[in-house]
């Protein structure tokens, strides 16, 4: 029996996935099949940089496609328990540093969705595998890349 990842995420992600696709199978693989039919009027396909950029598009477009169709599939909807005291998948999570650190929260996602820059961090991430589990009001120790380790306070689950 095959063994298939799972992707755990949020329904916003999981909807965003959909949108996504759409977007590929709609829009951007056209405009490339389009690129290359101009890019064939063009002539000798050789020394064609033109074509060769637009075949280099579709394959990225369609492994995009396979991709996102994939964790589709496989997909595990992350369900609120309701539980604000015990951080979980799915939970934004605000602590600060001890002892006198600024205020950071993150929203702890599947890695399908993690956008660090969004504030969403991967559930395999150090961060979020320190945090997981962790009680509110909780010191943990949080391993940083460098090797070294901080702690922080949880203050608010959410």
């Amino acid at each position: 029996m095959e063994n298939k990842k799972e992707y755990p995420m949020t329904q916003a992600g999981y909807d965003q996935l959909h949108v996504d696709l759409e977007e590929l199978k709609t829009v951007k693989r056209p405009e490339v099949v389009e690129k290359i039919k101009v890019a064939r009027s063009f002539g000798d396909l050789s020394e064609n940089s033109e074509y060769d950029a637009a075949k280099d598009e579709q394959g990225f477009v369609e492994k995009e496609i396979t991709k996102i169709e994939e964790m589709i599939r496989h997909a595990v909807i992350i369900e609120d328990t309701g539980d604000n005291n015990t951080v979980s998948l799915g939970k934004t999570v605000t602590f600060k540093e001890v002892p006198d650190g600024d205020e950071e929260s993150y929203q702890i996602v599947g890695s399908a969705e993690a956008d660090p820059f969004e504030g969403k961090i991967s559930n395999e991430s150090p961060m979020a595998q320190s945090l997981l589990g962790a009680k509110l009001k909780e010191e943990v120790n949080v391993a940083l890349p460098n090797g070294n380790e901080m702690k922080v306070k949880i203050v608010k689950i959410d």
